[in-house]
């Protein structure tokens, strides 16, 4: 099997079900954008040694698989949804919950950086909530399939508490955010 086609030379592609679209189509942006926030946690995966995340980090990357496949699907065609479950969000809500416990209240704004795994997480959650801002355009426009949103928009939290958990791990201190005076 070929990698290239050459069917895209001219700045269109298939969506799954036949139909082609421009490459710049809301649609191929949705799901470009999920498959770019499953790169980075590709990255951040390999970076990190905490078997529990790397875990869970690979079944996010699973989930992320199936939306983009659901998101390049034709939305005339017969639907297909994502492999999302309840199950999943509560998976993500239960890990926060479980790494908030361990951290101090969060007084103030932070910003990303401190240590390489913490900033990485943050570009995971920077990434994810672009992605979540993509596909709500698309649903505005046609429908996105369900659970998406819910699932990117607890994803999107999830990174945030894994960067704070990751620097509390490393013992790296939370880069406070100063206003100017």
């Amino acid at each position: 099997m070929k990698i290239y086609t050459k069917t895209g030379d001219a700045g269109q592609t298939g969506l799954f079900g036949g139909s082609r679209v421009s490459k710049s189509h809301i649609r191929v942006e949705a799901y470009g954008t999920v498959d770019e926030l499953n790169a980075f946690i590709g990255l951040l995966h390999d970076s990190l040694s905490e078997e529990p995340v790397r875990v869970l980090l690979q079944q996010i990357q699973h989930r992320l698989f199936s939306i983009g496949a659901a998101l390049a699907a034709d939305p005339a065609g017969p639907p297909m949804p994502p492999d999302l479950k309840t199950s999943d969000i509560t998976l993500l809500e239960e890990s926060i919950d479980a790494m908030t416990q361990e951290l101090p209240p969060l007084r103030h704004f932070i910003l990303p950086g401190g240590f390489p795994t913490v900033s990485l997480a943050h570009v995971c959650r920077t990434v994810c909530r672009r992605a979540e801002r993509v596909v709500v355009a698309l649903h505005e426009q046609e429908t996105a399939p369900e659970g998406v949103l819910q699932y990117l928009n607890r994803l999107s939290d999830y990174f945030f508490v894994l960067a704070r958990h990751l620097g509390h791990q490393a013992g790296v201190e939370e880069i406070k955010w100063t206003p100017r005076t």
